[in-house]
């Protein structure tokens, strides 16, 4: 008898699971995915790579190990999807948040590369940049896809704000800004203004800091990229 009463208690876990682990409606399967690379991101930035476990991972997505493996992949493919993600693909996000207004083209210069600055350097964003560069060793393709994804989006990003900016202005007659110099052009501004500060966030954790420096930094190369424009450089 007592045989009989705990029989249908030792099935519960199981159809549990089969609900647990089965595959939702078309219209959330983005939804899912999203969830468990927010979760993969969390997790990676609080242990690092070698530290985390996609055990971990599952319990702050709320997935089944089954529905991550079929979905993103193991812990490397995870990774590799989180940093993609956050270091190159949300470059192109940038692109929405330009500073508008009127003012001389130095003035919306200045703006533009204050706020690309301020959204660069922004804590968490680094603490992923950090962390992908640690793992260089371990993930060189990786490393290689991203430096040159993240080269060709940004000069994207710049040379459609600069372009619209030589379009009100008297630097459209300028050499440097035909169409076929405006992408070195727009390489030459990201390369003096915002490279450098990003390389010294790599190595420094108090970002705010550096935050600090950044309307110092901005006047001091603006004015010197215009003039190299207007020179020829």
């Amino acid at each position: 008898m007592n045989y009989l009463k705990e029989k249908p208690a030792r099935r519960k876990p199981h159809a549990r699971a089969s609900v647990r682990l089965g595959r939702p409606p078309k219209e959330l399967e983005g939804e899912v995915e999203e969830r468990i690379l927010r979760a993969a991101r969390k997790v990676f930035l609080a242990h690092g790579f070698e530290g985390s476990s996609v055990d971990e991972i599952a319990v702050e997505a709320r997935a089944g190990k089954p529905t991550i493996y079929a979905r993103v992949g193991d812990k490397r493919a995870l990774f590799t999807a989180v940093v993609m993600r956050d270091v190159v693909e949300r470059i192109t996000q940038f692109k929405d948040r330009v500073p508008a207004g009127g003012g001389t083209i130095e003035q919306r210069l200045t703006r533009v590369a204050t706020a690309l600055l301020r959204w660069v350097l922004e804590s968490e964003r680094m603490a992923l940049l950090r962390l992908a560069v640690a793992e260089v060793n371990r993930f060189p393709e990786l490393a290689s896809e991203v430096s040159r994804m993240a080269q060709q989006l940004s000069t994207e990003v710049a040379v459609g704000f600069l372009g619209e900016m030589a379009q009100s202005d008297e630097i459209g007659a300028l050499p440097a800004f035909a169409p076929d110099r405006i992408a070195l052009t727009a390489r030459t501004f990201l390369d003096l203004i915002v490279i450098p500060m990003l390389t010294r966030a790599l190595f420094v954790q108090e970002t705010d800091l550096l935050s600090e420096e950044i309307d110092d930094h901005v006047k001091r190369r603006v004015p010197f990229f215009l003039a190299a424009c207007r020179h020829g450089w």
